[in-house]
């Protein structure tokens, strides 16, 4: 679990995309205290008992109890992720969830003057 409450750093996450990165970076520049992945919901069980399917959300504001998730991703992968998203809010829903998707992320930037974070690109050659 990483927590950050403005600048003052306990451990550097390792984002999974640049766009949390990006979230990030505002949510400190606001001074906005934030988790990355603190927590898993499990959303389904084997027949013993065992977690069998998780749902994490990206960032956990302590202070709004509140998680966010950001989902920039095709719209192959935001079908799975929405229906991941149904199953949480049937079985927690006392758990405060906002989800962000691809426009939204991009609305935000464009609000706070920030440009969409960069995708990587093909590498250069070493010819």
């Amino acid at each position: 679990m990483v927590v950050r409450s403005g600048t003052a750093r306990k451990r550097s996450p390792r984002f999974a995309n640049p766009a949390e990165e990006e979230f990030a970076r505002i949510l400190d520049f606001y001074g906005i205290r934030w988790e990355y992945e603190p927590r898993s919901f499990v959303l389904s069980w084997d027949r013993q008992g065992r977690p069998r399917e998780r749902f994490t959300p990206d960032f956990y504001l302590p202070d709004f109890d509140l998680y966010i998730e950001l989902t920039t991703l095709k719209q192959a992968l935001v079908t799975r992720k929405n229906r991941k998203i149904r199953r949480l809010r049937q079985l927690y829903p006392h758990v405060n969830l906002r989800v962000f998707y691809g426009r939204d992320f991009r609305n935000l930037l464009l609000k706070y003057g920030l440009r969409p974070p960069q995708a990587p690109g093909p590498r250069p050659s070493s010819s």
